[in-house]
């Protein structure tokens, strides 16, 4: 059976600071994991479903008060802007 047949239906709990999963937050999530890092044509995995995942993985733990000093913050702010306009 593929992972896209088996993968949990996660709700994401991103908050400003990261925080720990519980062992069942784990168990759905790690489903999600892809198996290896893989580099395909200048990308990280095989699409942009695992990359998305990964990096909800990733805000989960970490925040978003650390991510977004990642970068240049006008382009954070610019994608905050973007929510609400219907045509961005």
């Amino acid at each position: 059976m593929g992972r896209e047949e088996t993968a949990p239906e996660v709700r994401w709990d991103i908050h400003r600071e990261g925080r720990e999963w519980t062992p069942e937050e784990w168990r759905l999530r790690r489903e999600l994991t892809p198996n290896k890092n893989e580099l395909i044509r200048g990308r990280l995995y095989w699409n942009d479903e695992d990359r998305l995942n990964m990096l909800a993985l990733l805000l989960e733990n970490i925040g978003v008060d650390r991510a977004v000093r990642m970068g240049d913050p006008r382009v954070w702010r610019e994608a905050i802007a973007a929510l609400d306009d219907p045509t961005a």
